[in-house]
């Protein structure tokens, strides 16, 4: 990369990085609002119906809830900016010392799923590609499509029922102590994995082949024919570098998604993540947790959004100058 281009790589990620900072405040802003409207009151539902007026104004007072809106959400953002997300209403412990650990388990799921998925998901594209029209190529479109059809928990619930219950391969429930072992996180996890596995394989690996399958037409890859590369050869060290760039964005769109659309299987297999943590927390009206979870899925999502587009572009230095 020239010192021209690698000047305009810096200035698209700073300008990326400004347009990511702006949208996670618009996000804090949405999620501090939606959160704050909920009906009922806060105060009263963790008091009681039994807690007299008094208490609870006292309570109320105590949380800040009767200051006006946008001073609470100042005080939010000036202690998230310091590392600060508040007090669990639920326990009364710090928030991010809930998040440490719940956010880890999350990380070490994606990671699974992602470390099974993504090579899975390019190696069947480029199959698909090389073999496209042959029967191979029909099933897994078929399969692919079956499985993007499916929602996640009717996968989660068939996986429980047939490796679990049926068989007992694995546990259905994938909680588990407070040290576990790598073995025991890798097995009590597994099924969870799959799940996700299931889901993302399907995407990622129908826009491989897309993209390779479009790469094909280049004149440059009928250059390469005629001078009798095999066909493997052309897909693999022709048309896979040059189809990398909508490769990757694909990936890292999914990989987002396995950090912050785990909700669902998270509760279907009792997963001990920041997942089943907003769940809960919401059921608890735990308001300081809830907003904190949604904040964090909201800066995964774009931070994997902005390495996703510095790394297509690195790989592709001409979508710098698009035209």
């Amino acid at each position: 990369m020239s010192g021209a281009q690698g000047h305009a790589l810096r200035r698209m990620i700073l300008t990326r990085i400004g347009l990511g900072l702006g949208t996670l405040w618009l996000i804090s802003v949405l999620v501090f609002l939606a959160v704050s409207l909920l009906p009922g009151d806060i105060a009263q539902q963790v008091l009681g119906q039994s807690a007299t007026p008094e208490t609870v104004a006292a309570f109320r007072r105590e949380l800040g809830l009767d200051r006006p809106i946008v001073y609470r959400y100042l005080d939010w953002v000036g202690g998230i900016v310091q590392g600060d997300f508040g007090q669990s209403l639920a326990n009364g412990r710090p928030v991010s010392e809930l998040l440490a650990g719940r956010l880890g388990n999350t990380l070490f799921l994606a990671g699974y799923a992602a470390v099974i998925a993504v090579p899975l998901a390019v190696v069947l594209g480029l199959l698909a590609a090389l073999w496209r029209g042959s029967w191979f190529d029909r099933v897994i479109n078929t399969l692919t499509l079956s499985a993007i059809s499916f929602p996640e928990f009717f996968i989660a619930y068939i996986l429980m029922y047939w490796l679990s219950v049926r068989l007992g391969i694995f546990p259905s429930m994938a909680s588990f102590g407070p040290r576990p072992d790598l073995w025991d996180m890798l097995t009590r996890a597994f099924l969870p994995a799959v799940t996700l596995v299931l889901v993302v394989t399907a995407h990622m690996m129908r826009m491989t082949r897309a993209a390779v399958v479009n790469v094909l037409g280049a004149p440059y890859i009928a250059m390469a024919r005629l001078k009798g590369a095999s066909n493997s050869r052309v897909v693999v060290r022709h048309a896979l570098p040059n189809a990398l760039a909508p490769v990757i964005n694909v990936i890292a769109l999914n990989v987002a998604w396995l950090i912050t659309g785990v909700v669902i299987v998270e509760v279907v297999f009792v997963y001990p993540g920041l997942g089943q943590l907003m769940v809960d927390s919401v059921t608890n009206r735990d308001l300081a947790v809830v907003q904190a979870c949604a904040l964090i899925f909201a800066a995964v999502y774009i931070s994997l959004n902005l390495l996703a587009d510095v790394l297509a572009i690195a790989t592709n230095p001409r979508l710098l100058h698009p035209r």
